[in-house]
């Protein structure tokens, strides 16, 4: 098989890349939806007073829910295979992502089929061409802030990386990826909401804020309890790695 060809440290490199692709793709696709953490988990939007005039409640992205695996692969990669690495799977993932939206697009283009639309009617004349096109027609600001947001997070998670690794000496595997994914989801959260639904869309500059600040909280505790999972990560590759073939 063509794959026995490839040596461990090359198909890492390989699993690695795919799931740091997959998971970003679908964060992208899904990142569209706002969804409530309180009422998800079955109590009231608490609905707290703010110093900017409105109320705080904690609605972000659905995207944040598997993006922080995006930014705990790519420390890993960035631990075996360096900024070069990172870079090569971020322009290459962009340029997927990019590529994804297009096929979405034109799939929102053709003409649906009179029976997949009176198939799901049902009583209310519940119309599921629009509803498709509606949550998959990504407008230009949601694709442009995705992208943008990525691209830039991602280059500074990797010097943040590399520059806390050639301090520590390659020691505190926790300090370097902790501390450059919190800083690298602090402009991600931000710049993404803020290209796609302040700039582009039609949020207040609160509801901007308050979401991103959602997300980022979410990132950032979420960083921190995967913490542990890094060391077992990097065990394993390791394991992995010093084994002959």
């Amino acid at each position: 098989m063509i794959f026995q060809q490839f040596s461990r440290k090359q198909k890492l490199f390989i699993f690695l890349f795919g799931i740091f692709l997959t998971n970003a793709i679908i964060a992208e696709i899904i990142g569209v939806k706002i969804v409530s953490i309180e009422k998800s988990l079955g109590f009231s939007p608490l609905h707290l007073p703010t110093t900017w005039g409105t109320f705080w409640d904690l609605n972000q992205t659905a995207g944040a829910l598997n993006w922080p695996i995006v930014f705990i692969v790519s420390d890993i990669i960035n631990d075996y295979f360096g900024k070069k690495g990172v870079r090569f799977i971020s322009f290459t993932t962009a340029g997927f992502i990019a590529y994804s939206f297009i096929i979405i697009y034109v799939a929102t283009l053709l003409v649906p089929a009179d029976f997949w639309l009176d198939t799901n009617r049902g009583d209310s004349n519940f119309n599921i061409n629009d509803a498709f096109s509606r949550i998959f027609r990504q407008g230009l600001g949601i694709i442009s802030g995705s992208l943008i947001a990525f691209l830039v997070s991602q280059i500074v998670d990797a010097l943040i990386f590399e520059r806390i690794k050639a301090r520590t000496g390659g020691k505190m595997i926790w300090l370097r990826a902790t501390g450059s994914t919190l800083i690298s989801q602090l402009i991600d959260s931000f710049l993404v909401i803020g290209v796609a639904f302040y700039l582009f869309g039609n949020w207040s500059l609160a509801q901007w804020f308050n979401v991103s600040l959602n997300n980022y909280l979410y990132k950032f505790f979420v960083a921190i309890l995967f913490t542990p999972v890094l060391y077992v990560a990097h065990y394993y590759i390791e394991a992995y790695l010093n084994k002959e073939d």
